[in-house]
This record gives C-alpha cells, sequence and structure tokens, in this order.
C-alpha cells in the first residue's frame, strides 16, 4: 500500500507521544498491546523508536487511547503522516442540520439555561433563558466573547454570586485538566489558565492535576443575588462519534432546577422579560 508522508510539525516523536497518552490513561504496554490487539514487542519498539507505526497502526493505537481527534492528527504528524480529520467552522453551510438541533435542544430547556460552547469554553451560543439569567446575575455587563471558566474565577464576573464556589471551581479546574491530558500545546488554554490562578483567593495546589480522583458526576451550583437563591445542576451534552474536530469538541450544558423556588424564580424571569 502506497502511504503519503508529510514531515512533522510536532515537537515530539510518536513515540514520545504514544508513552504520554498511554500514560495518561493508566496502561502499561501490554494492557495497550492487548486493547489494540498488536504484538507488545512491536508496540515496544514503536514507543522507542525502533520502528515506524503505518497511519492505520498510529489510527488504531489513537482509537484504544481514546484520543481525541485533534490530538490524533498531531500523532499523524509526528508519525510524518498527513492529518485526515477536519475543522469546519460551526457557520459552515455543511454543519447546518447540527446548528438546527443545538438550537432546537436550547428551546426546549426554556426557561432554564442552556449554552454551547467550545474546547476552550467560550460560549457560542446560549438560549434565551441563559441570556436573561446571566444578564440578571451581572447586570448586563458583557467584556467581549464570554469564556465560562473566566466568567467563574474572575471577582467581577460570576464568582461573588455563587455560594458555593470552591466546591464548582475545583471540580471545573479538575476536569480542565482531564480534558487537557495530550493537548498541553494549547498556549491559550495555557494562558487562560495562568490567567484564572492569578485571581485572589484561588488556592495555589490547583494548579498540579489531580487525575487519580474521579471527576463527580453532578456537581451542583447555587447562584444568589436580590436574596434569591437559584439552585441548579447541570448536565453536559456532546454529539456521538463525530468525524469533525469542531462537533466532536462542541459540548452543550444544561442547567435544570433542583427545587421548585428555583424553578419558579426562572419562569419569573422569563414573564418579566
Amino acid at each position: 500500500m502506497n502511504e503519503t508522508r508529510v514531515n512533522s510539525t510536532s515537537q515530539s516523536g510518536i513515540g514520545t507521544l504514544l508513552q504520554y497518552w498511554r500514560r495518561s490513561r493508566n496502561l502499561s504496554q501490554l494492557a495497550l498491546a492487548n486493547e489494540a490487539q498488536v504484538s507488545p514487542r512491536h508496540l515496544c519498539f514503536i514507543e522507542t523508536g525502533r520502528a515506524k507505526p503505518s497511519r492505520e497502526m498510529v489510527l488504531l493505537l489513537a482509537d484504544a487511547l481514546q484520543v481525541p481527534l485533534r490530538e490524533r492528527n498531531a500523532l499523524l504528524l509526528a508519525a510524518g503522516f498527513a492529518p485526515i480529520y477536519q475543522e469546519t467552522s460551526l457557520d459552515a453551510p455543511e454543519l447546518a442540520a447540527v446548528r438546527g438541533a443545538l438550537d432546537a435542544i436550547m428551546q426546549q430547556q426554556e426557561p432554564y439555561p442552556a449554552v454551547i460552547m467550545n474546547r476552550r469554553w467560550d460560549i457560542l451560543g446560549t438560549n434565551r433563558a441563559a441570556a436573561r439569567f446571566f444578564g440578571y446575575l451581572t447586570d448586563g455587563r458583557s467584556s467581549g466573547q464570554a469564556n465560562v471558566v473566566r466568567m467563574m474565577f474572575d471577582p467581577a464576573g460570576l464568582r461573588p454570586m455563587v455560594s458555593n464556589w470552591e466546591a464548582v471551581a475545583q471540580a471545573l479546574i479538575r476536569r480542565i485538566h482531564r480534558e487537557s491530558v495530550g493537548g498541553a500545546g494549547d498556549d491559550v488554554m495555557r494562558a487562560l489558565l495562568a490567567e484564572v490562578f492569578a485571581y485572589p483567593g484561588v488556592p495555589a495546589h490547583w494548579r498540579a492535576p489531580d487525575l487519580a480522583t474521579p471527576l463527580v458526576p453532578i456537581v451542583p451550583i447555587a447562584f444568589r443575588k436580590d436574596q434569591r437563591t437559584f439552585n441548579f445542576f447541570s448536565t453536559v451534552t456532546t454529539l456521538g462519534t463525530p468525524q469533525d474536530i469542531t462537533l466532536q469538541e462542541i459540548r452543550l450544558e444544561c442547567f435544570f432546577p433542583t427545587d421548585p423556588d428555583t424553578a419558579r424564580y426562572a419562569r419569573e424571569l422569563a414573564s418579566a422579560s
């Protein structure tokens, strides 16, 4: 089979990257070889640079390691192959059906908030309830494209209104660390983390990734303003089996009330608008 190779722009070789991903998944060479159904000897040779993997082998190991599509492209580049996964703009005509589905879900979420985010936690879109609710909390203040991490940590953002801020913020940081495995080259995300860790009152030990502690399935969040307490929990939806980087990295977060008062306050905000 003819295979087209390109010059790799990665700072790390394929063997180093595979070792990094394998260790981040807490897998031994033997466990990964069994999972991918390849020879442990061949896997060892790839990781140590004594053998060059084919494109099919790179994709097979990436699938066994559950590597995100963006980082699969990086693995292919490191092995000398062209990337195969595209990154299509969400505004592109070919993603119209996806945008329609996301809009339908957000509309069904009314009168409770729903937001669409990218991998860097930038808010790409909201339903009317989210615009109402977060506008109410911040008195309509806006500073360009909203980012969930910045809003949660900035003392001038949502942070003063979150009653259980420390628990919510720590859970958010743990999730960011978990999702950043393999993506250490994202300068934008590194700069964002440096920014939020510089805010007052952020514990220094949160800087170190805690990959051993399991992520909790539900993190309640309590917002308080004008003698009202809004108690929510949220669910995050991702698109199943996408073959496009943009689609894989989109997340839709929907907020649900945990008590009758929160449900009533949300309806009152909707009526007032």
